[in-house]
């Protein structure tokens, strides 16, 4: 099929956590058919009820599909999963359709995968995503786009879908936007909860105090979003800090590679490892304040 003259009407869906299961019902929703996987079936089985086919292998919803995307969690992982042989769900897509990993990777990793898709026969887009849980949910990700021109043109309609897609450029340029996004977000989430520590341990009012700095020029979603969260230690994961340092790591050794000194992601890498270290990875990534109490004796 010749993705540039055909729309996408079938789509397998890979991975369905607590971003793609809202994902894969939104595109559901809209009108697409919908295969869906993921490893612990039961996260997928409630998607039956929305239209959706849900299936026992990543290579059967990948089989036969205009589309396939991927929600995994980290490079690795995809790598097993689309790309080991012989049963790797990539060799199962049929000639010329599109596999989208939406999973945030390293920018390498992007790039390999582009090449062993190609000798599969199939198009491939790196397209990382930001905004959570909560953009998930709303169908309002921001959708950072790598790839060649007809590849991103015969996607639109899927990613608009599920939040605002934007092609930064060639491939692996996607995963690069999220990693300078994962930095904002990362060394961000460090300075609210060191300035709401400071308001606490000053005797001001968290809640008034985040209530007015929301009013001015320090206002950002983190401060909304995970700001609150620290005041009500609702540490539920959205995003894990497990997950925070796969993409801090992933930036350092991309800084590296490019010879670039950026002392504040080592700094915000070192805080997350240790808040990892302590026995916290698997709480959202705004509980490092957490470790600043920790550090701090409080």
């Amino acid at each position: 099929m010749d993705m540039r003259e055909q729309p996408i009407q079938s789509v397998g869906f890979i991975g369905t956590g607590i971003m793609g299961l809202p994902m894969a019902k939104h595109l559901a929703s809209a009108g697409f058919k919908v295969t869906a996987y993921n490893r612990s079936t039961s996260k997928a089985e409630v998607l039956a009820e929305h239209g959706v086919r849900v299936v026992e292998s990543a290579a059967e919803a990948a089989s036969g599909n205009d589309a396939v995307v991927v929600m995994l969690s980290s490079g690795p992982v995809c790598d097993d999963v689309l790309f080991s042989k012989p049963n790797g769900a990539a060799w199962q897509m049929k000639p010329g359709s599109v596999l989208i990993v939406m999973s945030s990777i390293p920018v390498s990793t992007a790039k390999a995968h582009a090449q062993l898709a190609e000798s599969a026969g199939i198009q491939y887009l790196d397209a990382p995503v930001s905004g959570g849980e909560v953009g998930a949910q709303s169908a309002n990700l921001s959708i950072m786009v790598g790839g060649k021109d007809e590849a991103v043109a015969s996607c639109q309609a899927l990613f608009q879908v599920m939040g605002r897609p934007i092609h930064i450029g060639p491939i692996g340029t996607g995963q690069l936007t999220k990693l300078a996004n994962q930095l904002i977000v990362a060394s961000t989430i460090v300075t609210v909860a060191e300035s709401l520590l400071l308001a606490e341990k000053g005797g001001a009012q968290l809640n008034k105090v985040r209530e007015a700095l929301l009013g001015g020029f320090a206002s950002s979603r983190i401060l909304e979003l995970h700001g609150k969260r620290m005041i009500e230690e609702n540490f539920t994961p959205g995003g894990t800090a497990i997950n925070q340092v796969k993409d801090t790591q992933a930036a350092l050794k991309l800084a590296e590679s490019l010879d670039l000194k950026l002392p504040m992601l080592g700094l915000t890498d070192a805080l997350f490892r240790d808040l990892i270290d302590h026995g916290h990875g698997e709480l959202d990534h705004s509980a490092l304040i957490l470790e600043l109490r920790r550090l701090n004796q409080l």
